[in-house]
């Protein structure tokens, strides 16, 4: 029995001083990565190879293998952030000898990938279970085409795997789901450990169920929190999704549904006054509209550059998700905003950044960037002239002194880099943050009339 996986290897390029003590100095600094490299490294380790006793390779040599992806790649032109996939075979305990693994993990990487790719497979012999791992050069070696990383790939590699294992008299994961049905945002989602909006609807749907006994209190209850449901397709909608999402589809059908709310008219415990407390939410406060009125800010005006400022965007988006989990009478309104919670430390990084650099608008943010790319391109530069001494060096001691250097300015770089990247995913997900305020500040204000109206 053999558990498989693959995923990709994002781009981190490193100036040819990194590899300056690597034979392959001839290479363009920009087809050298360091995540290429490391990974390839890593599964040569002779401490868990046996001293590359079981390193190998399919359409390039195991001694010359970065050399020989990367001369690919160059060929091809590819710059893509992706410079690799790392791959795992791993194998129940005691079931195989690493003669064995290595034979499996060969003919399934062969199988795999052999018409177009090439890969390095090795076995590690440093946990109880023996496990194969595979680099996969992402471009093809035939015609340059780019490996897609779809889900059926990584079906089809547990198909292989299975097949190869069988031949080897070997056991195999008989009925197990993988991937049951085609839903490759919350693979990848539930893979990072982070929620899908669908499972916050479901968890939603079965906080509803949990006090509604009839289909129009079920009803009341997701309108109060912020669904629309169609009862004919049996579906919900919260306001920006881009379409509606069949209850059946997160194990919800109509007799399922029916049969909750009938078990609860059933139990005569059901209205009680804890029942009560939980009829559908209809707020009394309205934190996002008393922040705007602290702040004197308008949010409704459109996104613009000039207009939006976008460090009061993070802050009032942390403070309200702030107050709502601090309180049992506020709820957020918004189920987009409610999914947002999950990020509110990164949020709350980002606001320190923003403050910490005197960023308030699109602009401000914009020439962060600027001036972090200028930092960026200008050490990496001198970085580029110290290389060029170490390659020619007059002595062995100028040599070791240019290589501190070096290192000082990579040392340099990397919280510059830090900074552009941060400022990067700011700028990106600035809009979707201030859409996601208009509609709690929407929701809010119509919820405030209907308070308004039954307080007369």
């Amino acid at each position: 029995m053999a558990v498989t996986g693959f995923w990709p290897i994002y781009k981190n390029l490193k100036a040819t001083l990194d590899y300056a003590d690597n034979p392959d100095k001839t290479t363009p600094p920009e087809y050298l990565d360091s995540d290429l490299c490391a990974a390839l490294r890593y599964i040569e380790n002779d401490g868990k190879t046996d001293r590359k006793l079981f390193v190998g390779g399919i359409n390039c040599s195991a001694q010359n293998a970065y050399a020989e992806m990367t001369a690919v790649q160059r060929r091809f032109g590819m710059k893509g952030k992706i410079v690799a996939y790392h791959g795992i075979q791993s194998f129940a305990s005691g079931e195989v000898t690493p003669e064995q693994a290595f034979e499996i993990g060969k003919e399934t990487a062969r199988r795999m990938w052999s018409e177009k790719y090439q890969v390095l497979v090795t076995v590690h012999l440093n946990t109880d279970n023996l496990h194969c791992h595979f680099v996969v050069n992402p471009c093809s070696f035939r015609d340059g085409a780019k490996f897609k990383n779809k889900i059926g790939d990584h079906k089809e590699l547990r198909k292989i795997s299975d097949a190869v294992c069988q031949e080897h008299g070997l056991t195999v994961l008989e009925n197990s789901e993988f991937y049951s049905k085609d839903k490759k945002k919350e693979y990848w989602a539930h893979k990072a450990g982070r929620k899908t909006h669908r499972d916050y609807l479901r968890e939603d749907v079965e906080y509803c169920l949990s006090f509604a006994s009839t289909p129009a209190e079920f009803e009341r209850q997701l309108r109060g929190l912020g669904y629309t449901l169609d009862p004919i397709r049996f579906s919900v909608k919260a306001k920006h999704w881009d379409r509606a999402v069949r209850l059946s589809g997160i194990g919800f059908t109509k007799d399922t549904v029916n049969n909750r709310l009938e078990q609860n008219r059933d139990n005569r415990y059901f209205y009680t006054l804890e029942w009560k407390n939980h009829l559908p939410y209809k707020p009394k406060r309205f934190p996002l509209e008393e922040e705007l009125r602290k702040l004197d800010f308008a949010i409704d005006h459109s996104y613009d550059a000039a207009a939006v400022l976008i460090d009061t965007l993070f802050y009032l988006a942390i403070t309200i998700i702030q107050i709502a989990a601090e309180l049992a009478d506020v709820m957020l309104l918004s189920p987009d905003l409610r999914a947002a919670e999950r990020d509110v430390k990164e949020m709350i990084a980002d606001y320190r950044f923003l403050r910490e650099n005197g960023i308030h608008t699109i602009s401000d943010l914009q020439a962060n960037l600027d001036e972090s790319k200028t930092e960026l391109s200008d050490l990496e530069e001198e970085r580029n002239r110290i290389s060029n001494r170490i390659r020619r060096p007059k002595s062995p001691e100028e040599q070791a002194q240019n290589k501190e250097r070096r290192k000082a300015v990579s040392k340099q770089m990397k919280p510059v880099r830090e900074r552009l990247h941060r400022a990067e995913r700011i700028l990106e997900k600035s809009p979707h943050l201030y859409e996601l305020l208009k509609q709690e500040h929407e929701l809010e204000r119509k919820a405030r009339a209907r308070y308004l109206e039954r307080s007369r």
